[in-house]
């Protein structure tokens, strides 16, 4: 008579084994793990694209299961050419007349879901000069004064409307010629160019390294707007029409990751850290750089919605923008 203990060694033995196979099977059937999403996203090299180190490196992306591909932008024509061509699938800081001006040829090309309001408080755009320049004021750019500017038409546009503004001409008070935000600390420091309409980081940059002074900044808001108090909305995140469409859902978890930066990167000082890397800001510099006020679409108020109206009709003054767009239709709220 076999041992009770021995008599159920067989069926547990057996049990196990099924209970084995059955697992092989359901893995050898098991779905793969789902990939993230992956977005090509643009970035041009000024302080407005903080908020999209803060969301790379504190994982919002990453929690939005995104995958996020940095594409460096050297110019927002080139931008605006990337978001056409499907090169790239949004952008963190373009230029709103440029924007404008592809969104009034091809309607729905794309969509800003945040704005960058910049004046003479929430600095971007500024005029420097050499360090050791006697100029003091914008009218001081007299008898042949040699420019450089932010890259672009609208840029570039911006600066000599300025400049005609306060009773300047070209050719003769001044000259001015469009160069990469790269080389403007090198322009400066070589003695090529009198001085520049630059963009943060790089005015902070060179003004620390004692290579160049400022000489006003909030420009567009004072001379164009005609309010040093406005927000002039000269840039801001934006997607292409083709991404929206194709993948709302990814859109708007773009949009949401996006906003949770744009929250860190103006209410901790601490995600100003997060430009020593991205927009290679010396580290003692980082907290030194200001910030435009960025302002969720869903957000903008009707006196930002005014602004925003003023500044394109301006683009539109200037021949940068084709045809007169309506600011609310240039935009999409998450």
């Amino acid at each position: 008579m076999p041992r009770p203990e021995l008599s159920f060694a067989a069926p547990l033995r057996a049990t196990a084994r099924l209970a084995g196979a059955v697992a092989f099977v359901l893995a050898a059937f098991a779905l793969p793990a789902q990939a993230a999403d992956r977005i090509k996203v643009g970035v041009f090299p000024s302080s407005a694209a903080l908020p999209f180190y803060v969301a790379v490196n504190r994982g919002y992306f990453k929690e939005a299961d995104l995958e996020i591909e940095e594409v460096p932008m050297t110019s927002h024509p080139l931008t605006v050419q990337a978001l056409v061509s499907n090169g790239i699938d949004a952008a963190v800081n373009l230029v709103t007349l440029e924007g404008a001006n592809m969104e009034s040829r091809r309607p729905n090309t794309l969509k800003y879901i945040s704005l960058n309001g910049q004046n003479a408080q929430h600095v971007i755009e500024q005029f420097v000069v050499k360090a050791d320049s006697p100029a003091r004021t914008l009218k001081d750019f007299r008898n042949g004064f040699k420019l450089f500017s932010a890259p672009g038409p609208a840029n570039i546009g911006a600066a000599r409307a300025v400049l005609k503004k306060v009773g300047l001409a070209e050719g003769k008070d001044f000259t001015i010629q469009e160069q990469q935000i790269g080389v403007h600390l090198g322009a400066l420091q070589s003695g090529n160019f009198d001085g520049g309409y630059t963009l943060e980081p790089s005015a902070t940059i060179m003004v620390a390294q004692k290579i160049g002074k400022r000489i006003e900044a909030g420009v567009i808001s004072t001379y164009l707007l005609g309010n040093k108090s406005s927000s002039a909305f000269a840039a801001g995140a934006v997607m292409s029409g083709r991404f929206m469409a194709d993948k709302p859902d990814v859109a708007r978890r773009f949009a949401a990751a996006w906003a949770r930066g744009v929250k860190e990167a103006q209410a901790d000082s601490s995600a100003r850290g997060y430009l020593v890397q991205g927009m290679k800001v010396p580290p003692e510099l980082a907290a030194a750089v200001p910030l435009p006020r960025i302002v969720m679409a869903k957000d903008m108020t009707p006196a930002d919605v005014d602004d925003f109206q003023k500044f394109l009709d301006i683009g539109t003054g200037l021949g940068v923008v084709k045809d007169r767009i309506d600011g609310k239709a240039l935009v999409r709220a998450f």
